[in-house]
């Protein structure tokens, strides 16, 4: 069974970290942004209104008991806020599962499930206090390590009279329309039976989340935009199997979810996305990036006309990173030059191969390095240096053939090509002197 999972899931070099997170609010396309500024005063009209309402919502589900009555005041008030919750397959519901496992989007999630059925979410992360109690959130107090949470969360579960849990092994959202993260295994030791509940999050103009925004940012977006539309889907519940690890449990589970949203399954963490929100906070910004696509790296491919923008060609941190690997192999060709064509190729082996054979156009300023350091040598005779050269040309360029088409071709031989265009790049020093001597004994 962990076989076959295991080849399901896709890799982490397929699924790329950008395209699981939105990093940008707003649309590149330009009929969306006018639609969006052309509705900015009614949005902010709405944002005064619901920030009035939502003040009275959060007073009833105080005041009222949790019941089914609160439930479906609250779920209409919400309404007004913007906020549709939408559920399909309820009767797939059963009473006696103690824990519900559901994908992770918005910073709001458990509180559209609690508008559907009673749960308790418990808090993570945050200081526990009165703004963890107002979003819905449950105390457990003091709990030091995973171990600790874990034997309170079974303590919780073994009284009956609590609610179910609604427990998120994603521990950290996403943009629901790619992928999932790796779910974590402790959810999955609680208890030998839970209930997955599949989650989708749909706004029109703007991205229904941004990785690092915080929770109250959403919010005031949440009642700007006209409307946001949750459809929660029931499923079926999931039983341990026999002598089954959490890990395979857990593996299970979010391969079920996977197929019931159409996504893929990742081997990507809450720590992945902390590390990728790391890199783009020390990108320098650029223009808006489409906030409906599913990945960024496709939109930079889709808009050819970024290539040619000069400096501001490497938009991500993948672009620059693949850079700098060109530039150790061809030292003598600027970051410029290389972006410009990594934009279009997104291949290292390509863009190497592209700038040895001679198609790419170098900038005036690469042309200058090959022949800069030349000038002292041009002094030489022409005969000293001839044979040398040719030698070091004929076994130094590397041949095409170089670049095989199997990635597995390719990382084998990458050590073995880095020598090879190392001389090669060596050897542009003395065939330039060589070339411009048979010239002018040509002329002669």
């Amino acid at each position: 069974m962990r076989r076959r999972l295991e080849l399901r899931m896709e890799p982490p070099s397929v699924s790329a970290p950008e395209r699981l997170f939105d990093a940008y609010r707003f649309p590149s396309d330009s009929f969306l942004l006018l639609a969006l500024l052309l509705y900015a005063p009614v949005g902010l009209c709405l944002l005064l209104l619901r920030l009035f309402i939502g003040i009275h919502v959060f007073l009833v589900s105080c005041a009222l008991p949790d019941s089914l009555l609160r439930r479906c005041i609250v779920r209409v008030m919400c309404s007004v806020l913007g906020l549709f919750v939408r559920q399909s397959d309820p009767h797939l519901r059963d009473a006696s599962v103690r824990v519900y496992i559901a994908n992770h989007v918005t910073h709001f999630d458990h509180s559209v499930i609690n508008l559907l059925t009673s749960c308790n979410t418990p808090a993570l992360n945050g200081t526990p206090g009165f703004i963890c109690w107002s979003r819905g959130f449950m105390e457990l107090g003091a709990v030091g390590s995973r171990a600790e949470l874990v034997e309170s969360l079974k303590m919780y579960s073994s009284h009956r009279g609590n609610p179910p849990l609604l427990l998120f092994p994603e521990e950290a959202a996403t943009n629901g329309r790619v992928g999932l993260l790796h779910f974590s295994s402790w959810p999955f030791s609680i208890l030998d039976m839970i209930q997955p509940v599949a989650l989708q999050v749909q706004r029109p103009l703007i991205a229904v989340s941004v990785a690092d925004s915080s929770w109250i940012t959403e919010l005031l977006w949440t009642f700007f935009v006209p409307f946001t539309v949750y459809q929660v889907r029931w499923m079926p519940p999931v039983f341990r199997q026999a002598d089954e690890p959490n890990e395979e449990f857990a593996l299970r589970v979010q391969e079920l979810l996977a197929m019931e949203l159409g996504v893929i399954s990742t081997r990507l963490t809450a720590a992945d996305k902390a590390e990728h929100m790391k890199r783009l906070r020390h990108t320098p910004p650029h223009f808006f990036a489409p906030a409906s696509s599913q990945s960024l790296v496709l939109s930079h491919r889709a808009s050819p006309s970024l290539a040619g923008i000069g400096p501001l060609a490497p938009v991500d941190g993948r672009i620059t990173e693949m850079a700098r690997q060109v530039k150790e192999v061809l030292p003598h060709v600027s970051l410029e030059t290389i972006s410009r064509d990594l934009a279009q190729t997104n291949c290292v082996d390509t863009t190497i191969a592209n700038l040895l054979e001679g198609r790419v156009p170098l900038l005036p300023e690469d042309k200058e390095s090959e022949v800069g350091p030349l000038a002292p040598s041009t002094s030489q005779t022409p005969a000293a240096s001839s044979p040398q050269c040719t030698l070091a040309s004929s076994s130094a360029k590397p041949s095409l053939k170089l670049f095989a088409k199997s990635p597995v071709e390719r990382h084998l031989s990458l050590q073995e090509r880095k020598h090879v265009l190392y001389a090669y790049a060596r050897s542009v020093q003395c065939q330039l002197p060589q070339r411009e001597c048979i010239e002018q004994v040509v002329t002669e």
